[in-house]
């Protein structure tokens, strides 16, 4: 388990970077859940993707189709991918927790889709 230090609190991590607690979430915790993904910054554009990801998990407790994410915060189709690469790093920057039996996998490095694993 790895932390996350800021002035008056401490933000834990599970060992694949997912935030412990969703309630610790806030916009200065996902700017360092974006650096430890690679992602040195964290746009207005990214940013809105992962607050629609937060807000939909917490109406549907579920991954949201990512198509449905570009059309809701008015960008382009397959603005998620273009973004982050793999969806699973927004997921992570979003503050939400590691999806079981779930992940993503690529088959031209561009494209990632949800499949069954483990």
């Amino acid at each position: 388990m790895t932390e996350i230090r800021h002035p008056g609190k401490t933000v834990k991590l599970d060992d694949q970077g997912f935030l412990m607690n969703l309630e610790d979430w806030d916009e200065e915790v996902a700017q360092d859940l974006a650096f430890n993904e690679g992602i040195e910054d964290l746009s207005d554009e990214k940013l809105e993707i992962v607050k629609f990801m937060r807000e939909y998990y917490r109406k549907f407790n579920a991954f949201p189709i990512l198509d449905y994410v570009c059309k809701h915060t008015h960008q382009a189709k397959g603005c998620v991918n273009e973004e982050f690469i793999n969806p699973e790093k927004a997921w992570k920057i979003a503050g939400l927790p590691k999806l079981e039996g779930i992940h993503f996998v690529s088959v031209d490095g561009k494209r990632y889709m949800l499949e069954e694993c483990c």
